[in-house]
Formats: C-alpha cells, structure tokens, sequence
C-alpha cells in the first residue's frame, strides 16, 4: 500500500549527524534523509550522481574551485566522478536521491563518516 512520507517526522527519529536514513525506493533509487554538521571529506563517486534537496538550514558543496551555497527548497546534482565535499556551519536537513547501495564517502573509507547503507526509517 501507497502511504504518504512526512519528512518533519522522520528528522525527528534521529539525532546523528552524516548518517543517511533511507525513507523510499524510487526506481533503483533510494530517497534518503540526512542530517549535517561540519565538514564532510572530499570524496567522489565513480559512476553515481548524487542530489541534494536542501529541507531545513543552510547547506553546501564544495568543490574544489567553487562551492554552491543552497537555503530550503534548493537542490543540485553532483555528476559522478566529480570530487567535492558537503559542509553545513550549523546542522541542516538535506534529502538525497541516489542509486541504490552507494557508500556516502564514495571513493573513501573514513571510519568518522562512512555510514552503513541500507538503514531504513
């Protein structure tokens, strides 16, 4: 059965920072949710792109020439194999579309960030 997501209640069941909830499957994507704080690590996927939908405070992604700054209601596509890092001064609550079994630090092995997949909410 088809049911409605409520994504102000499923921020609420989690308090860590920079481990991704899966909330939906999309066509070999899964919709994840993410809450962030600091800095991430520069990482790459190798054949994933990545979206970010920004749903609460502010949000970047850094690459290494420029970042792109986004408020709520924003979003931007990563295209894979492009390096970059995610950063937040104060905690945001980003959405994520990505395939289906992508490893959050891509290309690096970091035991501070590198979250399990598959962890559903």
């Amino acid at each position: 059965m088809t049911t409605k997501i409520n994504l102000d209640e499923k921020f609420s069941l989690f308090a860590e920072h920079w481990r991704p909830k899966v909330i939906a499957d999309l066509n070999r994507q899964e919709v994840k949710i993410v809450k962030v704080k600091g800095q991430f690590p520069w990482h790459h996927h190798e054949n994933e792109d990545e979206l970010f939908l920004v749903w609460k405070g502010n949000f970047r992604v850094e690459f290494r020439d420029y970042a792109i700054s986004m408020s709520p209601g924003e979003c931007v596509v990563v295209p894979r194999g492009v390096e970059h890092r995610t950063c937040a001064d104060e905690e945001a609550e980003v959405v994520c579309f990505e395939p289906k079994g992508v490893v959050n630090t891509g290309n690096v092995d970091d035991v501070m960030f590198t979250a399990p997949n598959g962890v559903r909410i």
